[in-house]
């Protein structure tokens, strides 16, 4: 055996067989705390399977083996279908068994159930993110559709509440379980959908229900294998929503034409494609000209998953970073105990406990649609989440990357799919600026929403001084808000509303250390150390 070289030792075994649910000490407590204390029991057997080997390996294979076109079937037929890795079934049947796409729309969803959905949520999006493309518009589309559905797909409200991922290439009236997908931007707009060029005809009469036929393109064709879209077109009276089934009721197929799915940085498990509709017939969802205003109730509840989706993914990585952190040795100890990168593992986690508890307050805030507090909470605070949690994503996964060192760089871990996961939630349902420019817009025109944020802050005021201080600025700034501060204010908004629930629930050291952590704009502080053996203690499912 002379030809040897070496042996492997001080190589961390990787992250497996955890439950993602009890190991997160901040989210057990924000899922109690904001009226789900009811699904725990669910939610912990939910994070037993999905922090498993098996479920971690079907994320990879979802990302390994992306989808793939079928233009034509075997006899030159059109068939515009997408093939998938029977990795992707199994995760949709999870999502789907877990009812992460409709649970709150049942109509014996209990109080709490938006939150004990955010929890589900966040736990898949450690496992998969590419998956929860085609649940979070489902989510969105669903209300809507209570209420617009054309009567000729009644028959669909069914499927649509249902715990059943059905994945076979049939009209929805005969399938267990349904999915909806969007179609917004075109070529020339992105954001600007007011710019969108497909043009929709009335076939018979004008107006909500009726059958239009639509001719264009869509850029942006999410999830195409969904069993039917919402797409926005020109219609005589501007622009308007109309519901795209894949099949018609007649069983025939609709004229939509995939050109070619897109070659993504990541959310590769996904297949999102560019279409042309070709006279395809639509039926036009509410009044001619209202398709932004039908988009936009849609759009809180996407926008909110991009945050949660955003927060999953930091966790994962912290997690990794966690425990590679404890069994690697470095310089005469292990890397948790070398006292700079304690500060960094530390920083992040407290990053993550701020997260979690503001995240969960906004999921209790879209239970109460008709709290006017309530709902002008959800209205501001959902795009200043998705602003301030989805920018965060990237250089958060960055240094857990670092402290893997070079095998955090490299396919094996999973790190790299997760950074390259990152961008997608911040660009996608508005970037950042369109998150700005929403934030300002809701602070110029929104009803309560002053009066909403004085309950909130000044409830907490007199516990911090940076907190104080802060609110103090914000409140100078919102007298005349202009478009150039839009970034400042949202990030601020953000931090405030996450420090408003930090200093009530997190014990004082803790929410003191994260108010200068995050609101101190006079430069980086070091955490304590005992701090830091709380918070890591905690983000690893154990209190001191």
């Amino acid at each position: 055996m002379r030809w040897q070289t070496h042996t492997v030792f001080n190589q961390p075994m990787p992250l497996n067989n955890s439950n993602l649910f009890l190991s997160d000490i901040s989210l057990c407590e924000a899922v109690a705390r904001e009226g789900a204390g009811w699904d725990a029991e669910l939610l912990a057997s939910i994070g037993q399977q999905l922090g498993s080997a098996e479920s971690l390996e079907l994320g990879r294979l979802a990302n390994a083996n992306p989808p793939e076109l079928l233009r034509y079937d075997p006899s030159g037929e059109r068939l515009d279908d997408v093939r998938f890795h029977p990795a992707w079934h199994l995760l949709m049947q999870g999502l789907c068994a877990n009812r992460v796409h409709n649970l709150p729309w049942q109509e014996d969803a209990r109080l709490g159930s938006f939150v004990a959905r955010a929890a589900r949520f966040v736990q898949h999006a450690q496992v998969e993110a590419g998956t929860l493309c085609p649940v979070t518009m489902t989510f969105g589309a669903i209300p809507l559709l209570q209420k617009h559905l054309p009567k000729e797909f009644q028959t669909w409200l069914k499927p649509l509440l249902s715990d059943r991922y059905d994945a076979h290439l049939l009209p929805g009236s005969q399938k267990r379980g349904l999915l909806i997908g969007m179609g917004m931007t075109e070529k020339q707009g992105g954001s600007d959908v007011l710019s969108n060029t497909t043009r929709a005809e009335a076939i018979d009469r004008r107006g909500p229900g009726e059958m239009y036929r639509l001719v264009g393109h869509k850029w942006f064709f999410s999830v195409p294998q969904s069993d039917a879209h919402l797409v926005l077109a020109q219609a005589k009276g501007g622009l308007s929503c109309f519901f795209l089934p894949r099949f018609l009721p007649d069983g025939q197929r609709n004229h939509l034409r995939l050109e070619r799915l897109k070659d993504k940085l990541g959310n590769r498990s996904n297949a999102s494609s560019e279409v042309e509709f070709c006279d395809a017939i639509g039926w036009l969802i509410g009044e001619e000209g209202e398709g932004v205003r039908s988009i936009l109730k849609m759009g809180g509840f996407t926008r909110f998953d991009c945050a949660l989706g955003s927060h999953g993914l930091m966790r994962r990585a912290l997690s990794i970073a966690l425990y590679h952190a404890h069994q690697r040795q470095a310089f005469g100890k292990n890397l948790i105990d070398q006292p700079i990168m304690r500060q960094v593992l530390g920083r992040m986690a407290l990053q993550l406990e701020g997260q979690t508890a503001f995240l969960f307050r906004l999921a209790r805030a879209w239970e109460s649609p008709t709290d006017p507090l309530e709902v002008a909470y959800s209205r501001l605070f959902t795009p200043a989440a998705k602003f301030s949690i989805c920018k965060a994503g990237m250089p958060f996964v960055a240094e857990a990357m670092e402290v893997l060192g070079g095998t955090g760089y490299c396919e094996e871990s999973e790190l790299p799919r997760l950074y390259r996961e990152m961008p997608v939630n911040s660009i996608w349902e508005g970037s950042g600026n369109i998150m700005s420019l929403d934030v300002l817009r809701v602070i110029a025109r929104q009803p309560g929403v002053l009066d909403m944020l004085h309950a909130q802050f000044d409830e907490v005021k007199g516990q911090n001084r940076h907190f104080d201080r802060s609110w103090r600025q914000l409140q100078q700034r919102m007298r005349k808000p202009q478009e150039e501060w839009g970034r400042n204010i949202t990030r601020q908004l953000a931090n405030l509303a996450t420090g408003a629930q930090l200093l009530p629930h997190l014990s004082p050291p803790l929410a003191e250390a994260w108010c200068r952590m995050m609101l101190d704009d006079r430069g980086e502080s070091v955490l304590p150390e005992q701090v830091v053996v709380d918070v890591l203690l905690r983000a690893t499912g154990r209190t001191a």
